[in-house]
């Protein structure tokens, strides 16, 4: 049964179309993921499907009328003076109502006796009350408190002295104990460490209803949902699996429809050479042939379709200094207390030069106080820390750390970077989505997206030789987040990275640090390599896993093979475009006068450019050679 039916929906703000001529259904116990560069639309949909924002022209939306639908509250309102198991117990009230009732009844039996009326209504809802659930909907409040990262201690805590991140997975918690038919899911992996992601995704994988979830972390689409949508340039595009299978049929859709326009365009030119050639033989037959010709490529012109272009996105290269230093972060028990709370404890860590590491572990266990304790801006209580000689640091900090600077972001820059003049610095900064009076926005009015995409702007242009990134996928979408993830892996210097996306771990990740109270552990190889080491090697005391230096070498080997496979593919397309333009040359030569004048040398340039159509041909054999093979270590690499 369809839930959600949209048909020609369309949504303006202003002269701006968001998105026009939406589709979709959602059906019961579909998991669908929503996804979209930022600004595209995703919210405001959600918002529409929640009845808080009106469509716009003759689109039609329909929700079921016999659906529970519940949306995750940007901004709830909580009872005041609730407990934090007090506040989200309230999602249950079925369950309470219930009880209440069950308990007036057993006091009406106690006081005027029974009748037959009373007993059997106390007899079905007792019934309700069992085999739905109600038995045990105070331990799945708990349970779920306790799976979204929250402490014994903070269950009995006030809700309205909380975080905003904490009340934000309260919020949560609420909507997954509501039992409704349909969740609609803004961001709900924000403030999430990676336990709790991970119980997140086991829950929602079992989840017996339907949800429509916005989200960027690719691994959790992955892990969660069975069909995607995506905004784009306006328009919805409907895909089935998970977030890599949908994009590689979506790649797969978009190759395909290039190519198709591209050769057709290509028939296009070749029927108009023979259009130019007949007309210069000037005879009747020639003219009949002419019109034929003409008519042929009116046809093909009214199929022709221009595949859309992707969104603009940020695109960048980062270079690094030379590094001499073999050792280039090193620590020895290494404490730091806040406010008399201990956040670690005799902390060593070595990080040698090259190396691309990534750094993960639960919320407040002192990812970030280690950066800043690295970059020199806290002060350890104990320890030593030494960074080698000739290391250039570059820092980048959690994109929700915005300072207060009414500066523009041109005037910032400028300050920062004075080697270069204002239209390098506007240029560079178009290259990073901020276009026109963009530039001009105060720094303390940045979103957590544009905020974090200066801070990646600054790392460029620093040339730094070792990079400490503190969540840098944070507030990214997932185009963006596919750009800095190909600097990061072209990126010749060393990394400290601190992480919850573990998309980021398996694509750059030499090596894996987790991080808890009793120390930092060191697995060689990415994350889900961690994972499926720990899945083999269970055990609760085991605290070191040892290297696991065969699986690591091979992987890098993998690695070695798909990075020369890619330059033989690059190589492939840059000689087809070579080509292509020996070719056009041919035939912009042959239509010159002074050729056209000259049989002789006319018949001899077609033979030229039917040479080079094969020539053309076979490398676009060897093109399609290369992407295959390309492909196919791709897939080994996934599988």
């Amino acid at each position: 049964m369809s839930l959600i039916h949209a048909q020609e929906l369309e949504k303006s703000f202003g002269e701006r179309t968001l998105f026009q001529d939406v589709a979709f259904d959602v059906f019961e116990q579909d998991h669908v993921g929503f996804v979209g560069v930022n600004g595209c639309g995703k919210t405001t949909l959600l918002r529409m499907i929640a009845g808080l924002e009106p469509h716009d022209g003759k689109g039609q939306l329909s929700v079921s009328k016999n659906a529970h639908v519940a949306m995750l509250d940007q901004s709830p309102v909580w009872e005041t003076g609730a407990s934090l198991y007090d506040a989200v117990l309230a999602a249950c009230g079925k369950w309470i109502a219930m009880e209440r009732e069950l308990h007036d009844i057993a006091e009406k039996i106690e006081r005027n006796g029974a009748t037959k009326s009373i007993i059997q209504r106390q007899s079905e809802l007792q019934e309700r009350y069992n085999s739905g659930g109600g038995l045990t909907y105070r331990a799945r409040t708990r349970s779920t408190l306790l799976g979204l990262g929250f402490s014994e201690e903070e269950l009995s805590r006030p809700i309205s002295v909380m975080s905003g991140g904490q009340m934000r997975k309260a919020s949560l918690a609420k909507i997954l104990l509501s039992e409704a038919d349909l969740l609609l899911l803004d961001e709900p992996t924000n403030h999430l460490d990676i336990a709790s992601l991970e119980w997140l995704e086991t829950y929602l994988s079992a989840y017996k209803g339907a949800f429509l979830l916005i989200s960027h972390d690719r691994y959790f689409l992955d892990r969660v949902c069975n069909r995607i949508f995506e905004l784009e340039n306006g328009s919805m595009r409907l895909y089935s699996g998970n977030y890599s299978q949908s994009m590689e049929k979506k790649m797969d859709e978009r190759e395909f429809a290039l190519r198709k326009y591209q050769n057709t365009l290509r028939e296009i030119k070749r029927i108009e050479g023979i259009i130019v050639q007949q007309r210069r033989w000037n005879q009747a037959r020639n003219y009949v042939t002419i019109a034929s010709k003409e008519k042929q490529i009116e046809r093909i012109k009214s199929t022709l379709v221009k595949p859309e272009d992707a969104p603009q996105s940020i695109h960048f290269h980062l270079e690094a200094d030379a590094l001499t230093a073999n050792e280039v972060v090193v620590v020895r028990g290494l404490s730091k207390q806040f406010e008399g709370r201990e956040i670690f404890h005799g902390l060593d860590l070595l990080i040698r030069r090259d190396e691309k590491v990534c750094l993960l572990g639960a919320n407040g266990c002192g990812k970030t106080t280690l950066l800043k304790i690295l970059t020199n801006r806290i002060e350890p209580d104990a320890g030593s820390y030494k960074l080698g000689s000739n290391v250039h640091v570059g820092y980048y900090e959690q994109g929700s750390v915005r300072p207060n600077n009414a500066g523009t972001v041109l005037d910032t820059l400028n300050a920062a970077f004075p080697r270069y003049d204002t239209k390098q610095l506007r240029n560079l900064l178009g290259s990073f989505l901020f276009r026109g009076d963009d530039v001009f926005k105060r720094v303390c009015d940045l979103s957590g997206g544009e905020y974090a995409r200066i801070q990646l702007l600054k790392l460029m242009l620093e040339g730094s030789n070792v990079l400490l990134l503190d969540e840098p996928t944070n507030h990214l979408d997932i185009p963006s987040c596919e750009a800095l993830e190909n600097a990061l892996s072209e990126y010749g210097g060393t990394m400290l990275i601190v992480t919850h996306d573990r998309y980021l771990a398996n694509r750059i990740a030499d090596r894996v640090l987790i991080m808890d109270r009793e120390g930092i552990r060191a697995f060689e190889g990415d994350w889900d390599a961690y994972k499926e080491f720990l899945a083999e090697n269970s055990s609760p005391k085991e605290k070191e896993p040892p290297a696991a230096r065969n699986d690591y070498l091979a992987a890098r080997e993998r690695r070695s093979s798909i990075a020369k496979a890619k330059a033989a593919l690059k190589r492939a397309e840059e000689r087809v475009h070579l080509e292509e333009t020996a070719l056009s040359n041919l035939e912009s030569r042959v239509q010159s006068p002074e050729v056209a004048s000259n049989f002789e040398l006319v018949k001899d340039i077609y033979s030229q450019i039917e040479a080079q159509r094969q020539l053309l041909d076979s490398c676009y054999l060897d093109w399609e050679q290369a992407e295959a093979d390309c492909q196919t270590l791709l897939e080994e690499e996934e599988d």
